[in-house]
């Protein structure tokens, strides 16, 4: 008998994490400032965070591109990579 195929837990995370309601499928955008700005947007909503904005918001990226490793296409990482200095512009700080 086949047992029932889990979630993993990062998959729970991400779908329903603590401090931040994410918008459905904000990973999955091809614009970094797409990704950036909905970041942003989930943080600063959050009444739940216990960092600040910018901190909840780099840390959830930066999670789900860790989570997702080697099944990120190239184009994808380098989106997502792209998003973090669009998100730290956002923050009004200076980019890597």
């Amino acid at each position: 008998m086949a047992r029932p195929q889990k979630k993993k837990w990062s998959h729970e995370v991400t779908e329903n994490s603590d401090a931040l309601d994410l918008e459905n499928g904000v990973f999955k955008s091809q614009d970094p400032k797409t990704i950036a700005d909905s970041l942003k947007h989930s943080a600063e909503a959050s009444d739940r965070r216990k960092s600040s904005p910018f901190r909840s918001a780099m840390s959830m990226l930066n999670f789900y591109i860790n989570r997702a490793g080697s099944h990120l296409s190239k184009r994808q990482r380098e989106t997502l990579e792209a998003a973090k200095d669009e998100l730290r512009k956002d923050f009004g700080r200076e980019p890597k």
